[in-house]
């Protein structure tokens, strides 16, 4: 599947014109953003889902309803009671402000409905607006706050919260957290390359690739509906593998470079080989984020495209941009004679003959010098630190995770304190009665049963919708949003619906913000497993066409299975559990983002491809030429070990400087891929195959030779070009020396 020299080349000579285009689609896609691009939004749903049908019909009979809405909560300073007739004063000419603030269609004053907490010194005001919160206006919560200021002249400490606000804390920190990437990937591609001029390209192609994702992601907001999380997981996504593919294909070149290729050739040598390479390994990364569809969550679709897009355009920069690139640098990215860069290509290259081993092969020495004890050591590991993923719980986040000093995580935090839990998550019921002899009577006689039900704490008054033939009644559960036992109360009582059904004649739904997440969560815990089997299942097959093998595309997916365990497990222990909770920023334990599991096995299950093809396609080029099975898992750990090091290492630090200061949505998952990625990496990939094949010795390349007729050929590596090579040096002078290096996309540099 290699590009041919030839067109590589062609790139490379017609730099300007390569480095014309890109700059004209730039340009293309930023007047698209500016033309036709909206804004994101943080809505969650499942079209079809019990839930969201409601939520429908709701918007349709009573807007007001279906709307979002925000609470406002009094309380009283200490020792008096918010009922004092100058308090109740305040409280009600408050909520009569809060009225007119723009887009809100009505209030409860806690005053009159009598929502004061049980020991007298708070009150709970509701605001309702018509719109759902995605179609808030700029400001509008802020004109709301702002009639608070009278209460808090008055004594009151007031906080505005609700739903109406983000869940979770904002991402925070600007582009800090990129930057922060940017700075550890610059210090290792510099010591990597030893370097500070080719440490920058790697880095320049990654950020033009990541603003152009990010400004056609924007230009589509327009369009579709896009969720706020998306931008930042491209960002991240594209950030990552810009730099690590621009670094294989540089390391190529590089290595290259220092066996005195000329610049051209050698630029488009590596695109041909190395940049075929990445193309696999991109492509394996957007196969497995589209395949995000697979779970019919429409924003977490568009999340996997977001990602895949960033990633393509990763992909492309790297193939066409950096080529270009590195024609215009010439003969600047030729390792000094003498230089460190230059003596680790030359030990590389004559193992054995003088000099230190290198880090990657002294590694691999010390797995394989007992490779069954190095596995199980490996394994025992890596099942240890799973063990408390079997306690992974998923919700969608709610203010309760927001940050401690934010409006609306002190107003859930009074809510809780003063009213209960329930109070920041109520459901609300969608009784339809246009089958009942008697629509109020079956609607007193279904209020009565929702007040029986264990698990509820309050039900509010029923309100009929247009026509009078449904209505709405808010439950509030004891516990919270979150918690598991309002999920289980949710079930119950949908799993009584039938029942009420036949005793009073009205259909029964649940619906709200709370039941809408749980849908979500639930949804998103049933796919995990056949997502994970697609996964699976995809590597299986595509190892098994890169390496012809049954071993390795085994082996790989169970490292693969290995490492999502281990890291579910870490998460879990951080965010559920509260390891290191403090030190990691985490604002509160409990459930972790729905979202985290499947996103994290996709773009997991893709890196972890990418440093399987790294690592053991070197060891198998060795073994194809000759070498024995451990020979070639040490000619591996030499020439790519110190590869998938520097990308295992940026990829940390990207996702890693998303951990400080980002929400509660991002949070989990730049944890999960940070811890995910160096597991795999060094425990995995760099310890674990090599011990393993090492221990099955020759099994390792064995393929039926029935099979091996029906599967197609596929070269990552550029062995035909190298046999190109062989056929080219053939036909030289007995004297003349090839220049050109071995076929491996990892390149000696390392």
């Amino acid at each position: 599947m290699p590009a041919h020299p030839h067109t590589a080349s062609r790139t490379v000579s017609n730099a300007r014109a390569v480095l014309a285009g890109w700059l004209l689609v730039l340009a293309a896609v930023f007047t698209g953003m500016v033309s036709y691009g909206g804004s994101t939004n943080e809505e969650f749903t499942i079209p079809g889902s019990e839930s969201q049908t409601a939520m429908d019909t709701l918007k349709a009979k009573l807007p007001s309803a279906a709307g979002t809405s925000a609470q406002i909560v009094f309380v009283a300073p200490e020792g008096h009671k918010i009922t004092e007739p100058r308090y109740a004063r305040v409280v009600s000419a408050t909520m009569a402000e809060a009225d007119k603030a723009p887009q809100v269609v009505g209030v409860t004053d806690p005053v009159r409905s009598k929502l004061i907490s049980p020991d007298r010194t708070a009150a709970l005001g509701q605001v309702r607006y018509e719109v759902k919160k995605v179609d808030l206006a700029d400001g509008s919560l802020t004109a709301l706050e702002k009639t608070t200021e009278a209460a808090k002249d008055a004594g009151l400490t007031v906080e505005v919260g609700g739903s109406a606000y983000g869940s979770g804390s904002p991402s925070g920190g600007g582009h800090s957290k990129e930057l922060a990437g940017l700075v550890v990937a610059l210090l290792v591609l510099t010591i990597t390359f030893g370097s500070l001029f080719a440490a920058g390209m790697p880095l320049l192609t990654a950020v033009t690739g990541v603003v152009l994702t990010l400004l056609g992601v924007h230009a589509l907001t327009g369009a579709f509906t896009i969720s706020s999380t998306a931008p930042t997981l491209a960002s991240m996504l594209g950030l990552a593998v810009g730099i690590d593919y621009a670094l294989f294909i540089l390391s190529r070149h590089r290595s290259q470079l220092a066996q005195g290729m000329d610049a051209e050739k050698s630029a488009a040598r590596a695109t041909a080989t190395a940049g075929s390479a990445v193309v696999f390994a991109g492509l394996t990364v957007i196969i497995a984020l589209c395949g995000l569809a697979v779970v019919r969550i429409p924003f977490l679709t568009v999340m996997g495209l977001a990602g895949a897009g960033a990633v393509l355009i990763a992909v492309a920069v790297s193939t066409t941009l950096l080529p270009a690139m590195m024609g215009f640098a010439g003969q600047r990215l030729r390792p000094k004679p003498g230089s460190r860069a230059a003596r680790r290509e030359r030990a590389a290259q004559q193992p054995g003959h003088g000099g230190r081993r290198s880090f990657g092969e002294r590694w691999g020495r010390a797995a394989v010098r007992r490779p069954l004890l190095t596995l199980l050591a490996v394994l025992v590991g890596l099942l240890a630190v799973a063990v408390p993923a079997r306690d992974l719980q998923l919700a969608l986040p709610d203010n309760g995770s927001a940050a401690v000093d934010s409006t609306q995580r002190k107003t859930y935090d009074i809510v809780s304190e003063k009213f209960g839990p329930g109070f920041n998550g109520p459901l609300l019921i969608l009784a339809d009665t246009s089958h009942t002899d008697s629509p109020q009577q079956a609607t007193t006689a279904l209020t009565k049963e929702l007040k029986a039900t264990e698990g509820v704490a309050a039900v509010g008054k029923p309100q009929l919708l247009a026509g009078g033939d449904s209505a709405v009644i808010q439950v509030v559960p004891k516990t919270g949003p979150a918690d598991e036992k309002t999920k289980d109360l949710v079930e119950h009582i949908r799993d009584e619906a039938p029942g009420w059904q036949r005793e009073t004649g009205a259909e029964v739904r649940v619906t709200g913000t709370t039941a809408v997440g749980i849908d979500v969560s639930d949804r998103l815990a049933g796919s995990l497993v056949p997502f994970a089997l697609v996964v699976v299942g995809l590597s299986l097959l595509l190892l098994l066409l890169v390496f012809r093998s049954l071993v390795v595309p085994l082996k790989a997916s169970l490292g693969f299975l290995l490492s999502v365990a281990a890291t579910f497990g870490a998460v879990v222990a951080v965010f559920q559990w509260g390891w290191l909770a403090d030190a990691l920023g985490v604002e509160q334990t409990g459930p972790v983002v729905s979202i985290l599991s499947i996103l994290v096995m996709a773009v997991l299950f893709g890196l972890a491809m990418d440093y399987e093809v790294f690592m053991v396609s070197r060891m198998r080029e060795a073994y194809v030429h000759g070498a024995t099975p451990r020979e070639a898992v040490l000619s591996g750990s030499r020439h790519a070990s110190r590869v998938v090091t520097a990308a295992a290492l940026i990829m940390f630090a990207v996702f890693a400087g998303f951990v400080p200061g980002a929400g509660s949505m991002i949070k989990p998952v730049a944890f999960a891929l940070a811890f995910g990625v160096f597991v795999d990496a060094f425990l995995v990939r760099m310890t674990l195959v090599p011990a393993v094949l090492a221990l099955v010795g020759r099994s390792a390349w064995w393929l039926p030779r029935r099979l091996d007729r029906l599967l197609p050929e596929v070269d990552i590596e550029g062995e035909r070009l190298n046999d190109d090579r062989s056929a080219e040096a053939a036909d030289r002078a007995p004297g003349e020396r090839a220049t050109a290096g071995s076929g491996d996309f990892g390149g000696g540099a390392f």
